[in-house]
């Protein structure tokens, strides 16, 4: 029984050690971002927007005009010529065909963009707006316009927390006996937070 329960401990250790070193970085980024994130309005953020303008060839524009109204992507070869030409590639997001012109909303992290073509002339803009090394490294923490894979490793990453967080109190339950100050400390990080939503935070 005692091997037993020895074999569970350092079990309990070995996933305290790997949760930790697997979500150290992304702990620490969050941590930061958190405190941009707090103080967003106090942060001074400078825009750069960047515009490119240009006209489709005539075979491109021929391709536009036998798209329906709707929405549906840009085809391949425009694509291929805008990326030649901006340097930015729209990839295969949905755009909207309506009126003889085609919108394409570009939001990323850190920045916005969009696409405007004119079916019938092939004149196209394209503009872009830069926030900022902060304002991206907010929108990862929120996971704004990051797409599939950062989600998931969102919650990969709050998974690994999770376990990072119960092991270490199951590790603080086992050395509370030699610590006294232990389970004070762990009230007094529940009564702080809860007493400042009680008395600070009004909803």
């Amino acid at each position: 029984m005692r091997a037993a329960s020895s074999a569970l401990w350092r079990q309990i250790v070995r996933w305290h050690w790997i949760s930790s070193a697997v979500c150290l970085v992304g702990m620490l980024l969050f941590a930061l971002t958190g405190i941009t994130l707090n103080h967003a309005a106090d942060i001074e953020a400078h825009p750069v927007v960047t515009t490119w303008q240009g006209t489709l060839p005539a075979p491109l524009r021929a391709s536009l005009a036998a798209q329906d109204e709707g929405e549906a992507p840009l085809p391949r070869a425009v694509r291929d010529h805008l990326v030649q030409e901006t340097g930015n590639d729209p990839g295969a997001r949905v755009a909207e065909w309506k009126g003889g012109e085609i919108y394409l909303s570009l939001p990323r992290p850190g920045g916005d963009a969009w696409l405007s073509v004119d079916i019938d002339s092939g004149e196209w803009l394209l503009e872009r707006t830069d926030r900022g090394v902060i304002a991206w490294l907010n929108d990862l923490h929120k996971g704004r316009n990051t797409g599939t894979a950062w989600s998931w490793f969102l919650d990969i990453f709050a998974v690994g927390c999770v376990v990072f967080c119960l092991t270490g109190l199951l590790l603080l339950y086992r050395y509370a006996g030699a610590r006294h100050s232990t389970w004070p400390l762990v009230g007094l990080g529940v009564v702080i937070p809860a007493l400042l939503l009680l008395l600070f935070v009004h909803t």
